[in-house]
């Protein structure tokens, strides 16, 4: 049997990992911190910044074929373990807490469709309800993923064809629908005052732009599934250009249907409530269907690749080797198990806390922003050192500009986060090195962990007194 994936199956991995929850709440998220003129600007930064770096992965899928172990395999191959480790650990952490982001949202929309103001069962995903409902589907799909990665593909492609459906009536919709007027009416945003100015909005739209775009490296996560390694880049623009065509109609025509003041209130997921308005109360019904379908084939995708991330990181020595694991049909036991654990006991979390899925989609896109930088810093390095310039150079440049953009864009206050949630990692990294009686940190990676932790220690110490908020 051949177990490997061809190019429909990896163009499914990344459409149906970029393709998740993100898009259904994409009209609340670009009105609450955008205007029309902010969000096409965004978009438009955006979409040339994740061709480059979607261009980066399919340069280094070719020049660098012996590496198949993601995007974390890359940050090793050019910046040595400890960098190779960080950048998987961020992506480790990120796909995990998108995981959740899915199931809180997945119970928030059956909220939607049935609390009422004197019943709330659901609510915004975080009552003990949706805990528990969200628990008992995260372990359903622990166990069809123990079945094989080939399995989980097979379905992932199935429900990503299936949800680009309701989101193609929703875009026919919207093209009828649409006002200008309305569109035009506070086209740059003056309702949001001086001290948001176009800069600053478009600033705020980085983070969410970079959530929809999570799962770009789908395809080169499982690489070493493929059947052909020409079909990993080729998956990647295919699966980018589909997702772009879509956020870009979704984000924009909703502005021309609801104001952009009325439509930064709404809870999510707010595509329901802009259907409603063209279509009615079957409006709420094909974007909850939609949604369901997509969040179930996203979250399929990705404990595949949350899974993927510990497993290889101990395949390349720098996790420990019990996380290498696999049973008789492929899959990563102890990896799976301990993504699992974590997304458990987030959503415990969750639930006392009073998380939403905004609180989660900003955390999450965070922490995937260093191993994105990195991707694009790594094609540059290689067109200075093997002199090649031509594309590679300005593919490298550009996808390196664009990962800085995102990092400074982000702001301090989630920068600092980001390092808080990095050092804890540091415990697999040295048991690993210890394991394997190697070098736990060379001169400069001594400097890293150092500022690290040194970083780390300063932003929790702000948070407790107070200095430091984190705002969502």
């Amino acid at each position: 049997m051949d177990n490997k994936l061809g190019l429909a199956s990896l163009t499914a991995i990344v459409i149906g990992s970029m393709i998740g929850a993100g898009v259904f709440s994409l009209p609340q998220n670009m009105a609450s911190v955008a205007s029309p003129a902010a969000v096409m600007i965004g978009w438009s930064i955006t979409g040339v910044g994740m061709i480059f770096l979607a261009l980066a992965f399919q340069k280094l899928s070719f020049h660098r074929p012996h590496v198949d172990s993601g995007v974390f395999g890359y940050a090793k191959d050019g910046f040595g373990d400890f960098v190779g480790f960080c950048s998987a650990w961020g992506y480790w952490f990120s796909a995990m807490l998108a995981n959740v982001s899915y199931l809180v949202i997945v119970f928030g929309t059956l909220g939607m469709l049935f609390d009422t103001p004197d019943n709330i069962i659901f609510g915004h995903g975080n009552t003990w309800v949706s805990i528990m409902g969200a628990s008992c589907l995260l372990w359903m799909v622990h166990a069809l993923v123990l079945k094989g990665v080939q399995t989980a593909a097979l379905i992932n492609m199935v429900t990503t064809y299936a949800k680009l459906v309701p989101l193609l009536i929703f875009v026919v919709a919207a093209l009828f629908a649409f006002n200008y007027d309305m569109f035009m009416f506070d086209f740059t945003g003056i309702h949001f005052g001086p001290e948001h100015d176009l800069l600053s909005q478009v600033k705020s739209t980085m983070l969410v732009t970079v959530w929809v775009f999570i799962g770009i490296e789908g395809a080169v996560v499982v690489s070493s599934r493929a059947r052909h390694r020409k079909d990993i880049g080729r998956a990647t623009i295919l699966g980018l250009m589909t997702a772009l065509s879509l956020y870009v109609f979704v984000s924009l025509l909703s502005m021309g249907i609801i104001k952009p003041t009325e439509l930064a209130t709404i809870a999510n997921p707010s595509m329901a409530q802009v259907l409603t308005v063209v279509l009615g109360p079957w409006g709420q019904y094909i974007v909850a269907i939609g949604l369901l379908i997509s969040v179930g084939g996203a979250f399929l995708s990705w404990t595949v690749l949350a899974s993927e991330a510990p497993y290889l990181c101990a395949k390349e020595k720098i996790f420990p080797s019990y996380y290498g694991k696999v049973n008789q049909a492929g899959s990563p036991v102890r990896s799976l198990q301990l993504t699992n654990v974590s997304i458990q006991v987030s959503l415990i979390l969750v639930m006392f806390a009073g998380s939403t899925y905004d609180t989660l989609l900003i955390i999450a896109s965070e922490m995937i922003l260093v191993p994105y930088f990195l991707i694009g810093a790594f094609v540059l390095q290689l067109a200075i050192k093997e002199k090649r310039y031509d594309s590679m150079l300005l593919i490298g440049l550009g996808a390196t500009v664009y990962g800085a953009w995102l990092l400074y864009a982000s702001g301090l206050s989630h920068l600092l986060l980001s390092a808080m949630l990095y050092l804890p990692g540091l415990y697999f990294y040295v048991r690993a090195k210890r394991e394997y009686g190697a070098t736990l940190f060379t001169g400069k990676e001594k400097v890293g962990a150092i500022l690290l932790a040194i970083t780390a220690f300063i932003a929790a110490y702000m948070m407790w007194q107070g200095v430091l908020n984190i705002s969502f």
